[in-house]
């Protein structure tokens, strides 16, 4: 049986998500600004090479992003269903955890923070 928790902690669970997901998206803007500078500084073949291989991450990371905050939202909309359903004790009433949703949220910042450990590292190599 899966494991239970209270709505109202899932719930602050997914606002937590979608404004961390805010951020990183926020983030990507920033490390193509990076990425324009580098290349606009350079004429190196290689490090154009480099660059373009770090765009598409972003463009992947994006996209991730999208699918996240899409899921969440599905997540969040059969929550409030649950309590509209039954509004009686909403606040102490749990459901099965969303331990896939958290997984795949953890693997994703795992993912954005070595990217980003890198992208930095490159920009610092080519600065």
């Amino acid at each position: 049986m899966a494991e239970q928790k209270y709505l109202t902690e899932l719930h602050h669970e997914h606002r937590e998500w979608q404004n961390v997901l805010s951020f990183y998206a926020e983030d990507i803007q920033t490390m193509r600004k990076r990425l324009t500078e580098v290349a606009g500084k350079n004429t190196d073949r290689e490090m154009h090479g480099w660059v373009e291989r770090f765009e598409n991450k972003l463009i992947i990371q994006e996209e991730q992003i999208d699918i996240l905050k899409h899921d969440i939202n599905e997540c969040e909309s059969k929550l409030q269903e649950n309590v509209e359903n039954n509004p009686v004790a909403s606040d102490r009433r749990k459901i099965d955890d969303h331990a896939e949703m958290r997984e795949r949220f953890q693997t994703f910042e795992l993912l954005f923070n070595k990217l980003r450990k890198d992208l930095n590292a490159f920009v610092a190599k080519w600065m």
